[in-house]
């Protein structure tokens, strides 16, 4: 049983969609000296159901075993604990070996679900261009084209909808990458506010140690220069009413029609060019290696290959 001195009872959670900012946020706020942030939290509500049933522990300890960024951590596993007093301690321990008196975390999915095990949690939201997140999605071998690049921007915006109404404003902030990058100054004094401390220039020291750039307004609105303007009539037909919802102002192209059939090949595109982006970081051997060890493979190989995985992803971080 854990410590209840030790229960974090009001950690941050900094949400949104992937690529939409969260990192270079995250880096930010981890930079400031009184603030202290965990990334990629997901192992914490990944396998939650939504009935708030929490997972089989053994179970839980096999599956991180070959968790990339749990492993990454370097976190303890105390088997002692419940399932809520473990991930708990996960905080515990970031917070308490950079000696900070804030910790959060980011969460890109199910982040609804971080509130069964902290139900007074806050919320930091940010939000970008979708356009812009769905080809960054394909730049990263996520998507093979718009049209499933930006399904993640939308999963994560219909989820921030249902949050909206459970979590009380004065638990939520909510702001815009563009915001961010336009005037970084004014929006961290902001985001700091809402955390209780003073903004500091320090928070401005990840580009000592990180390959992330300061704030350039270079990386807004890319998708005027560089996307096509069918990619775009893609992204606003299927997510036109939210993006508008959310601020952002449709492009003027004529609205293009999906029927079945384009959707039909829209898929295999997609499945295609995710298969291409995982060979491209992975080499075919280690694809073909990983198909054959999930249908057919016992667990020890799984897991060998997993880390051979892991190993690669890992050293392509920035």
């Amino acid at each position: 049983m854990q410590d209840n001195s030790r229960w974090i009872s009001e950690p941050t959670f900094l949400v949104g969609a992937e690529r939409s900012g969260t990192t270079v946020l995250r880096l930010m706020l981890g930079h400031h000296p009184k603030i202290a942030w965990c990334n990629e939290f997901e192992y914490a509500t990944d396998l939650l159901s939504d009935q708030k049933q929490f997972p089989d522990l053994n179970r839980y300890y096999e599956w991180l075993e070959t968790h990339r960024v749990f492993r990454a951590t370097g976190f303890e596993i105390d088997r002692s604990l419940s399932y809520p007093e473990l991930v708990n301690s996960f905080l515990v321990q970031k917070r308490d070996t950079e000696a900070k008196k804030i910790i959060g975390a980011t969460v890109h999915r199910h982040f609804d679900r971080v509130l069964h095990i902290w139900p007074d949690a806050r919320f930091i939201h940010i939000i970008r261009d979708p356009r812009d997140v769905a080809r960054s999605c394909l730049g990263m071998g996520w998507a093979g084209n718009v049209w499933f690049g930006v399904e993640r921007w939308r999963e994560a915006e219909q989820l921030w909808n249902h949050v909206k109404k459970i979590v009380p404003e004065s638990r939520r902030c909510e702001l815009s990458y563009e915001e961010l990058i336009a005037e970084p100054v004014l929006t961290l004094t902001r985001v700091c506010e809402f955390l209780g401390v003073p903004y500091d220039q320090e928070m401005f020291g990840y580009t000592k140690n990180s390959k992330y750039e300061f704030p350039d307004p270079k990386y807004i609105a890319q998708w005027k220069r560089k996307m096509p303007e069918r990619d775009v009539q893609l992204v606003e037909k299927k997510i036109g009413n939210l993006l508008v919802e959310r601020g952002y102002e449709l492009s003027g192209f004529p609205t293009i029609e999906v029927t079945p059939i384009l959707e039909k090949r829209l898929k295999i595109q997609n499945w295609w060019g995710r298969l291409q982006g995982r060979v491209e970081r992975l080499g075919w051997p280690l694809v073909i290696e990983y198909f054959v060890a999930r249908k057919f493979g016992d667990k020890q190989w799984q897991k060998k290959v997993l880390l051979q995985i892991n190993a690669v992803y890992q050293s392509r971080l920035k």
